[in-house]
Parts: C-alpha cells; sequence; structure tokens
C-alpha cells in the first residue's frame, strides 16, 4: 500500500520526536501521546518503589497441566509472571486471570494478595467477560490508531467508547475532530486504518493497567477537554482512575482488559459516522469509528468475515453513558458464536 495515498493520514511510521511547548493544553497529538506516557512512566516507577519491603503470597494455581502452588511477590508479580512459570503457551493464550472463581483480573495487575488463580482465553466455557475485555481492547487499540493515524495538523481529541455489547456487530470509538466539518472518509482510507490498526497488534505490545489519582489524570489529560470534564465523576464513583497504556498511548477504560494486543486477530475498520445532532453529544465534530475483530486463533474465512464487516459498517447505535467507562449492556453470546 502506498504511503501518502491520503491527504489526511500521515505515513505509517510513528514520530519518535519529542517538541517542547509553551502551553500544555495545545500540544500537537504526538506531544501529547510522548507526554502522557512519560507521567505514565513516572507513577509506574513510583508506585513499584512505594511497595517497599517484597512479602511472599502463595498463588493456587487451577488448570492444565495441573494445579500447583507458585509463591509469588506481592504487589509486584502478576497474573501473567504466573502463567511465564507455567508454559509459553499459558503466558500467549491466556486474556485474563480469575480470582477465588469470582474476580476478572488483568494480566498486567499486580496481585495482592494469597488466592486461587484460574487461566482465561477464548476457549473458555462461560467466555462472557473475556469477550467483553476483548471489544473494550479493541476499542482501546482503535483510539491508539486514530490518533497515529492523521497527520499533525488535524487535531484529534478522543472522546470515549461506550460499555462493550458483542451483539451490536461493531467496536466503536467516538472521536472529535475540529478540523474537520463534513469529512466522509474514502475506503483507501479506511483500508489505511485498517493497516495501521495490524501493524500495531502484530507488534504484540503489552496492555499495561496503572490505578491513578484523579489529580494525576487531570493533570495527564489537561489538553483533552472531553477527557478532562469526566474524569471528576470517574474518581468520585470509583476512587481512583484506572489507566491503561499500549506502546506509547495511554487512555482511559474501566477494564478489564486482554493481555496484550497480540491476541486481536482478523479486523477490519469498517465505517466513520458522523453523530453530531444526535442526542449522543454536543461535540462539534464528533465521529464514530466502528471496526469488528476476531480473537487470534479464531479461524473464519473470507466470505463468513465479508458479512461481519457488511454489518458493522451500519451505525452503531450504542449510547455513550453519562460514565462512558461504566458498562451498560451485558453480550450474552461468544465471539465465535456471533461470527
Amino acid at each position: 500500500m502506498k504511503r501518502n495515498i491520503q491527504c489526511l493520514f500521515k505515513s505509517f511510521n510513528y514520530n519518535q520526536n519529542i517538541t517542547t511547548t509553551l502551553s500544555k493544553r495545545f500540544l500537537s497529538s504526538q506531544d501529547a501521546i510522548d507526554r502522557r506516557h512519560h507521567l505514565f512512566m513516572l507513577e509506574k516507577k513510583r508506585q513499584i518503589e512505594n511497595v517497599g519491603r517484597i512479602e511472599k503470597i502463595e498463588i493456587n494455581y487451577k488448570g492444565i497441566p495441573k494445579d500447583c502452588t507458585l509463591i509469588m511477590n506481592k504487589d509486584i508479580s502478576t497474573p501473567y509472571d504466573c502463567a511465564k512459570h507455567l508454559s509459553e503457551w499459558h503466558a500467549d493464550t491466556s486474556a485474563l486471570a480469575l480470582l477465588d472463581g469470582t474476580v476478572y483480573w488483568d494480566m498486567h495487575k499486580p496481585l495482592t494478595d494469597s488466592c486461587s488463580l484460574e487461566l482465561q482465553n477464548f476457549n473458555v466455557p462461560e467466555p462472557q467477560q473475556v469477550n467483553k475485555a476483548f471489544w473494550r481492547s479493541c476499542s482501546l487499540v482503535l483510539g491508539a490508531c486514530v490518533t497515529a493515524a492523521f497527520k499533525d495538523n488535524v487535531p484529534v481529541k478522543l472522546h470515549s467508547f461506550p460499555g462493550p455489547d458483542i451483539r451490536s456487530g461493531s467496536f466503536i470509538y467516538d472521536v472529535d475532530l475540529p478540523s474537520l466539518p463534513d469529512w466522509k472518509p474514502t475506503q483507501q482510507e479506511l483500508h489505511t486504518l485498517s493497516a495501521e490498526y495490524v501493524m500495531l497488534s502484530r507488534k504484540g505490545f503489552p496492555i499495561e493497567r496503572l490505578d491513578v489519582s484523579e489529580q494525576l489524570a487531570m493533570e495527564m489529560f489537561v489538553d483533552n477537554e472531553h477527557k478532562s470534564s469526566q474524569i471528576p465523576s470517574i474518581a468520585r464513583a470509583n476512587g481512583k482512575v484506572t489507566l491503561y497504556k499500549v506502546d506509547k498511548h495511554v487512555d482511559i477504560s474501566k477494564g478489564p482488559l486482554i493481555s496484550n494486543t497480540a491476541q486481536i486477530g482478523k479486523l477490519a475498520i469498517c465505517s466513520v459516522h458522523k453523530i453530531t445532532g444526535t442526542s449522543e453529544s454536543d461535540v462539534k465534530q464528533l465521529y464514530r469509528f466502528q471496526g469488528v475483530a476476531l480473537p487470534t486463533g479464531v479461524v473464519l474465512n473470507h466470505f463468513a468475515f465479508s458479512i461481519l464487516t457488511e454489518r458493522a459498517k451500519k451505525l452503531n447505535s450504542a449510547r455513550s453513558p453519562i460514565n462512558p467507562f461504566v458498562d451498560t449492556r451485558e453480550p450474552q453470546q461468544s465471539i465465535a458464536a456471533s461470527a
């Protein structure tokens, strides 16, 4: 694919230059990404250093090849670390962890106490929570791709994505594009977005979680008025703000999310709908980006997947809740079943 076909999109190569700016509220998209990533890594380092004396905890693993007990480090070791002790297959295929049979836990979230551990992949008998995490992760990665795809002179302000609903036929992200009053993407531009998404997912970036204070979250998203307006209500509801990082992209999500981007398999960005003027938002130029994806390892022929992509082109009528990071719907079927 030619890299410079589209007037709106920049090269697929991420710009690694960090530009100094005088005002945090008027950062370029890349500067804002770099700044948030820097603050995320500083806070992650601070939290690790504050652990202090390392305590040991017992993790009672239940599953194949056999049950066993792992001695891990409290507030440091993660379910992913446990999976690596078992096998490479466990580390690669586990999307979520289930603690004590009731609590779903991110694979890269430190364990806080002794517990039982089950590793959840996309073939578990009850896949609802894994599927929700997959759909939610697809939306988060879509936000990363949209931010990276446009040229620097096109402001991109991520707004939010509603709770995941596999029955809707598409994962979505609502994006404010204030300088594009009536943008209608061509099929080639959609292919470019899909290619950006594929490149990011194939790199297998871990999807890292970090819980931060309201004050730090406001500082990280000071350039985005939409996120800044959402953070106080999120902090009031949860006492914290949960962030996720993919490569250098940092965003807000309720979670949990899947382990890494390599677990996102066949995918397509299918459509972009302008939703300004509806009850969804009073944002001047709000666009709904929609896509469809399957987990890695789920095999579907081209014809069957084309049916899914055609369905995903239709406007997803999901309503963004007041708190866009609280799920409002519960999907009842597995990803494989909906295919």
